[in-house]
């Protein structure tokens, strides 16, 4: 069967936690994959407003984004109760998009990986449109202030 292997990155600046709750499982006990992809979205949504945007403004009162592509990877376990950090990664960026890594991590095991590309889009328009310069700055300004070496996989402009 063919498969699609994602890798971890490098380096993840953004970290989320959460506790895996009974709405998170199949009916085997363990977290579902529909529930890692709930879970990367409240990551995601952290991720923005630490950047001081979100999901429909990302700085310019009309640019928000839409999701591209989705693919998850299970590799280890996570049940009812168990505490997993959400690593992400923002990577790849374009003149319209960029790529979202997150990595789910149960103590040091390894519980999966997901990404997401992710289109910037004028809902008004209804087309793609650039990643504006807000966001951009944004993200520069947060990894400059941690002292990660501020390359989101080449922030282009433009």
């Amino acid at each position: 069967m063919a498969r699609i292997i994602l890798r971890e990155q490098h380096e993840y600046e953004f970290h989320y936690e959460v506790q895996i709750q009974v709405g998170h499982l199949y009916y085997s006990g363990r977290v579902g994959h529909d529930a890692l992809v709930r879970i990367a979205h409240e990551a995601r949504v952290q991720l923005f407003h630490l950047l001081g945007v979100n999901e429909n403004d990302f700085g310019d009162n009309r640019t928000g984004i839409i999701i591209g592509d989705l693919v998850v990877s299970g590799i280890g376990d996570a049940f009812l109760f168990d505490n997993v950090r959400v690593d992400s990664h923002v990577g790849n960026m374009g003149r319209s998009g960029f790529r979202l890594f997150h990595r789910f991590k149960k103590g040091d095991a390894l519980i999966a990986l997901l990404e997401t590309g992710l289109m910037t889009f004028d809902y008004r328009v209804r087309s793609v449109v650039p990643i504006p310069e807000h966001f951009r700055n944004s993200l520069r300004q947060y990894l400059s202030q941690r002292g990660h070496a501020g390359n989101p996989g080449s922030v282009v402009a433009g």
